[in-house]
């Protein structure tokens, strides 16, 4: 459970692993993270950890790993009603340009198989003090999800097929 002492007590930013590049010897394999409602593939083995819902906080997922110097992760979250989506998925973003200390940068589209149409999905890349991230927000009903890459430097081929690869099953 020591992953889960990484997550933020807000509960919605990123957990921010450590580094890195894509290299040919990733191992890519679905995963189904516990409790995320998400199918995706993992270039590693990723750790996973929950917190369970408190008065003050909701419920946070974690699935993260690490290869070569990259690191994956997908965290969600379930808001409690409606109105808290947006909002959720904003902080989620916002807090990740804020640890990498980065100015706001351009959103893209970003789809998502199975995902909540919403104005505050998207994707954007990154580039702060010797570290690139790339991050996408989206969500399917209540829950909020964060797809997050980063490293010493950009990989968009590992990026694409990250993304490509995730899927909330109905």
């Amino acid at each position: 459970m020591t992953l889960l002492k990484t997550l933020p007590r807000a509960g919605l930013l990123a957990p921010l692993l450590l580094m890195g590049a894509c290299a040919p010897s990733l191992n890519w394999r679905e995963v189904r993270p516990e409790g995320s409602g998400a199918e995706l593939m993992f270039p590693c083995k990723p750790e996973q950890a929950r917190r369970p819902a408190s008065a003050q906080e909701p419920a946070v997922g974690l699935a993260a790993c690490r290869a070569t110097e990259l690191s994956f992760s997908l965290s969600w979250s379930e808001m409690p009603r409606p109105d808290m989506v947006g909002p959720a998925l904003r902080a989620m973003g916002d807090g990740l340009r804020q640890r990498l200390q980065t100015p706001e940068a351009a959103w893209q589209a970003a789809q998502v198989q199975g995902m909540t149409p919403r104005p505050e999905s998207g994707q954007q890349a990154l580039s702060g003090p010797g570290q690139k991230a790339r991050q996408a927000l989206f969500s399917r009903g209540l829950k909020v999800y964060q797809l997050v890459m980063m490293g010493p430097r950009d990989d968009e081929a590992a990026w694409q097929n990250f993304l490509a690869s995730v899927r909330l099953p109905e």
